[in-house]
């Protein structure tokens, strides 16, 4: 066998995880090599590995998430009133398969962007398409969009997401052309993929903050349909020096 000939076949068929575990396997004796009834399983077990680590940086830097975040670096300190069996159960993900979203409320700094964040960095480890946006950047790149003839194609991206994070819910007031975008959104989403929202608005005020019956009970009727919700409560996480929240 022509050990550099098959690595440069491997590179060449772009099977990149294979092609590393013979390159360490070719500076290894022969002795500590696998049986060779076991080599193959070593090699395609490599190449997945190698693509699914991939697929899974490539889903996260597409995702736009603001800070590195993980479900098990949660804190669960008595003052936050954070209900663990309830974040175990979402943990599984089977609420995003099942098209259902996720509200998140509390005071500023209380970890609600962490949170949001951990779940869906949780999603696309489990294969998910996740897109993470400050609703008041959103609404300005679909003010933009409309201007310039895109519109239509980005909210059909939006669409395509599996999890929807919108930060910052209700730290800006909404024009009626917002109102209308969210709406479709919404209604674009509803029953199929999931949308996470942070706020610091409790979900009682949003029908105000939407300001406008018609489209506030439309919305709001597919927003909150079979919606989990998790108010976070203590002090801030930044006043506390305890720096859950790591800017990526």
């Amino acid at each position: 066998m022509n050990n550099q000939a098959t690595l440069d076949r491997l590179n060449g068929l772009k099977l990149a995880g294979m092609a590393t575990l013979w390159q360490t396997l070719l500076q290894l004796p022969a002795h500590q090599w696998p049986p060779q009834e076991q080599l193959l399983d070593r090699l395609l077990d490599a190449e997945w590995e190698y693509r699914h680590h991939r697929r899974t940086q490539l889903a996260v830097q597409q995702a736009r998430f603001r800070y590195q975040a993980s479900l098990e670096e949660i804190r669960y300190s008595p003052e936050r009133q954070l209900d663990k069996s309830l974040i175990l159960r979402l943990a599984d993900l089977s609420f995003i398969q099942r098209g259902e979203n996720l509200l998140l409320t509390g005071a500023t700094g209380c970890g609600k962007s962490y949170l949001a964040t951990a779940f869906g960095y949780q999603a696309c480890l489990k294969g998910f398409r996740v897109g993470y946006f400050a609703l008041p950047k959103l609404i300005q790149t679909l003010h933009m969009a409309r201007a310039d003839g895109s519109f239509v194609r980005e909210l059909a991206r939006l669409e395509r997401l599996h999890v929807l994070i919108l930060d910052d819910w209700g730290l800006a007031p909404l024009d009626m052309d917002a109102k209308l975008a969210l709406l479709q959104i919404m209604e674009d989403r509803y029953g199929r993929h999931s949308t996470i929202i942070t706020s610091q608005l409790p979900v009682a005020q949003w029908y105000d903050y939407l300001a406008e019956p018609t489209i506030a009970d439309a919305f709001l009727d597919r927003l909150l349909h079979q919606a989990h919700r998790i108010e976070l409560k203590g002090e801030s996480q930044r006043k506390q020096g305890k720096g859950e929240e790591k800017s990526v």
